[in-house]
């Protein structure tokens, strides 16, 4: 009996849980593209535009799924071809520059730049060739990768990387990249056009969604042995490769995962493979599918042979340094990279995997996890629950969108940029879009509106008018409660103690630790999942957002919530961090003790205050997070500074100082405690 199709049923679905069932991918996808159409009017308002590639925007979640942005200035206008020049040829706004793929290497191009109107720091990239203007990638890339390390405040290890600025920021490695956009197909490309409409692959509805989209130049030449050729550019198609990766059935976004895999834990364990990466695989994945797209080879019962035969095609890749462009074929990526001994190294691992056939997934740590069973008990039967990981627990489906969503917070900065994104919001709303699509709507409307009642706010010193605005902040702040989680209802307690009503804060937190007493809300888990689908499994998921979620407090560090935790919020503006958070269960009981105190109740007070510290003390991070225990200990000692607790404040000031330093207000923490000292020492003498 021909066992292949049971392992790669088991190996399909060991992926599933894995990488992500296909609802999970369909859901981080939904939830990023959201994103950066509701950011798009502000960054155009800002006369720039932007857009996320690499693994985590394709839908991966591994820990090391690296961030890669673009970034390029919406007033360059990049054209193909003299007849798209007179279309721009009128404009008072816009810089007008031309590709040039003539003397240029396969895949490159130079801009040649026709028409100046804007953009100072253009003069500084121009190169004459003759009478002509061209633009200096290499002058352009040395000014923005040191123009990117002066902005990013604390950034770890920054880097120029190729055409990229690399860096470390909160331990998540990023790549950023200025560059030009085009909106036109480049013509260097026009031949696979017709190649995909010859092989069917990609679909006609994607292939013209992608040629509308155009491409990109990232500021990087070709090598040569002189150097890098500092006025070629490299076009990049990255935006194409999102669509063909989104475009993938699951089957086949599985087997892409598996080749990440296969590289970082087998290949990459060697130094030779190091010469690979998983761009390469991508492309020769694209080569596959286009070469036999039909749904029959690309289903779970074949996962194996889908995986064999993208890894006998990087042998052969290897084997004849050749690895081609999947839109530019002439453009052969391995040329002047894998050659000599390094590439004799890693032809000698390929073919020692090669020979071990599919028990060379063994040699990945993941993968032999998943595969063990299978390969040596002939009787073990895997029962595929999903065959295209479809179906997941409300539980699973809503703590999925809640992680993503929250990834994508929108930070409001100007009171310009909160109109902007209301504006999109309300537009996006009328367009019927996906139940993940509106939910991340709803959501960033309940962000917003926060936001943007704090900024008024902030700036209501107007006797005039005061009333009036007032009466739109706690609007705003009632709406956002209703269609945000349960947890938002807090930001209007922050609002009335600011504003000195504790009788009303101390109603609303009452309300809310009653709510959050029950057994099927969902912090970061549901302790109950068969409790949280009976009480609102039926519902739809904005719905179960709003009667069963408790995200935690975001507070925007450019805002003023309180004074009395403002230093926290201007510490972590210093240091380039501009969200503090706070679990709903510490805010709670702050909000309680100082209401209390500022209304004289101070036995109530000191007991909100005390059940805080044991709340501290006790909780395993399931309703305070370890990553934000350093701010709640903080917090709790400046409550206990405020009501005259010292000895308190400074046992809490020290408890932060030992948390995770996620906030980085240990030097904070340091001050606080010295205050402390000195008004104690005062008061002895």
């Amino acid at each position: 009996m021909d066992q292949q199709p049971r392992i790669s049923e088991t190996l399909f679905l060991g992926l599933c849980r894995k990488i992500g069932t296909q609802t999970e991918v369909e859901i981080r996808r939904e939830v990023m593209n959201m994103d950066e159409i509701i950011k798009r009017p502000c960054q155009k308002h800002n006369g720039q535009a932007q857009m996320l590639s690499g693994s985590s925007r394709e839908g991966f979640r591994f820990k090391s799924s690296d961030q890669d942005t673009m970034i390029w200035r919406t007033y360059n206008k990049v054209v193909c071809n003299w007849c798209q020049v007179a279309m721009f040829l009128k404009s008072s706004k816009h810089n007008i520059i031309l590709m040039d793929n003539s003397e240029t290497p396969p895949g490159f191009v130079k801009l040649q730049l026709l028409k100046y109107v804007r953009g100072q720091e253009m003069q500084e990239f121009v190169v004459w060739i003759g009478n002509r203007r061209f633009i200096s990638s290499q002058k352009f890339r040395n000014h923005y990768c040191h123009q990117l390390a002066n902005t990013i405040v604390n950034v770890r290890e920054g880097v120029s990387h190729g055409p990229c600025f690399n860096f470390v920021f909160d331990n998540i490695e990023s790549d950023i990249s200025m560059c030009f956009s085009c909106q036109y197909w480049p013509r260097t490309a026009l031949a696979w056009i017709y190649k995909c409409q010859q092989k069917g692959w990609p679909f006609q509805s994607v292939l013209i969604e992608i040629i509308s989209k155009g491409c990109h130049m990232m500021p990087i030449g070709s090598k040569t042995e002189s150097g890098v050729n500092e006025l070629e550019w490299r076009i990049s198609f990255s935006q194409a490769e999102q669509k063909l990766v989104y475009s993938m059935n699951h089957t086949q976004f599985l087997c892409y995962g598996i080749l990440k895999i296969f590289l970082k834990e087998v290949l990459c364990s060697d130094n030779q493979g190091s010469l690979i990466c998983s761009y390469f695989l991508k492309t020769i994945l694209f080569w596959e599918i286009q070469n036999n797209p039909t749904e029959i080879m690309w289903c779970p019962s074949n996962f194996l042979s889908c995986f064999w035969a993208c890894f006998k095609r990087l042998c052969k890749c290897v084997l004849d340094s050749y690895c081609p462009n999947f839109f530019i074929p002439e453009n052969n990526m391995f040329k002047d990279k894998i050659i000599g001994a390094s590439r004799h190294a890693l032809l000698s691992q390929l073919f020692g995997c090669y020979r071990m056939k599919e028990r060379c997934l063994l040699l990945s740590p993941t993968l032999s996890s998943i595969l063990t069973t299978a390969l040596y008990n002939p009787y073990a039967s895997c029962a595929i629950s999903f065959l295209e990981g479809n179906s997941l627990s409300v539980v699973d489906i809503d703590r999925c969108i809640r992680i993503e969503t929250i990834k994508t917070f929108q930070l409001v900065k100007l009171i310009d940029e909160s109109y902007l994104f209301l504006k999109m919001i309300a537009s996006l709303s009328q367009l019927k879009p996906s139940q993940f699509q509106s939910f991340k709507l709803q959501h960033d409307l309940a962000d917003v509106l926060v936001q943007t009642a704090f900024m008024v706010a902030n700036h209501s010193d107007s006797n005039k008018f005061r009333y009036k605005l007032e009466r739109i902040i706690v609007n705003m702040l009632l709406l956002s409660s209703r269609i945000g989680p349960l947890s938002y209802l807090l930001y209007l307690g922050i609002y009335y103690y600011k504003t000195g009503r504790y009788n009303k804060v101390l109603r609303i937190t009452r309300f809310c630790q009653e709510r959050f007493s029950q057994p099927f809300v969902l912090i970061d888990d549901v302790s109950d999942r068969h409790g949280y689908e009976e009480s609102v499994g039926n519902f739809s998921l904005g719905k179960r957002m709003k009667k069963a979620w408790i995200d935690n407090i975001h507070i925007n560090c450019q805002l003023v919530y309180l004074f009395d935790f403002y230093e926290e919020q201007r510490v972590r503006r210093k240091h380039g961090r501009y969200l503090m958070f706070i679990s709903p269960f510490v805010l709670v009981h702050m909000l309680r003790g100082l209401s209390h105190f500022k209304l004289g109740y101070v036995s109530p007070c000191l007991e909100s205050l005390i059940d805080l510290r044991q709340l501290l003390l006790t909780d395993d991070g399931t309703t305070v997070p370890l990553e934000i225990r350093d701010m709640s200990w903080q917090l709790l000692g400046v409550c206990q500074r405020i009501v005259g607790d010292d000895d308190g404040a400074l046992q809490s000031f020290l408890e932060s100082m030992r948390q995770i330093p996620t906030h980085r207000i240990r030097r904070l923490s340091e001050i606080r405690i010295e205050h402390i000292l000195y008004h104690v020492k005062v008061k002895i003498m």
